[in-house]
């Protein structure tokens, strides 16, 4: 019950804190599950936010479920769901309300101009730390720079990359 309970606090801390949407929860969810609780190695980290950006949906409840599953079971999956879900739950009906009064308030629109950057920087935080544990090839290198240039170039769906990814993976890497 103590290990459901801190699942629950760790991804409603989480839910909590992450503006910006479900990318921006990736570096706080690798500080939690990592680094403070560690609970996976950054590798595995990494294994699940690939796994959960395969699938369609939300990537911030894919990796609490995948995260609390190998934790404790279904029951971690569901706690840590309800956890992240939770907070943002709460707090986006309680900003809908403030927003339909705010929206057009020249402070509110300041405020978003200050935030983005700052999600902006937790995205390439995620990059830089990531890094060093993706890129370990020159062919994962190319792998990589190849996937880049074909969604900025051709606006390749990501999925479609993602299963490519894993073809070129399951021929070069056995």
């Amino acid at each position: 019950m103590a290990i459901l309970l801190k699942l629950f606090y760790v991804f409603a801390k989480v839910g909590i804190l992450a503006y910006g949407g479900g990318p921006a929860m990736i570096p706080l969810v690798q500080i939690e599950v990592v680094e403070n609780a560690g609970w996976m190695s950054l590798t595995e980290f990494m294994d699940t936010l690939a796994m959960g950006y395969s699938l369609p949906g939300p990537i911030a409840t894919k990796m609490a479920a995948a995260i609390g599953y190998k934790i404790s079971g279904i029951k971690g999956a569901l706690s840590a769901l309800v956890g992240i879900v939770l907070p943002s739950t709460i707090l986006m009906l309680v900003l809908v309300i403030f927003f339909m009064h705010m929206k057009d308030h020249p402070l509110f629109g300041a405020m978003m101009k200050g935030i983005r950057p700052v999600i902006l920087a937790l995205l390439a935080l995620v990059v830089y730390q990531m890094f060093p544990k993706s890129i370990v090839s020159p062919m994962t290198g190319l792998i990589a720079l190849g996937s880049l240039a074909i969604m900025i170039f051709f606006r390749i769906h990501p999925a479609f990359l993602i299963v490519a990814g894993g073809v070129l993976g399951t021929l070069f890497f056995r």
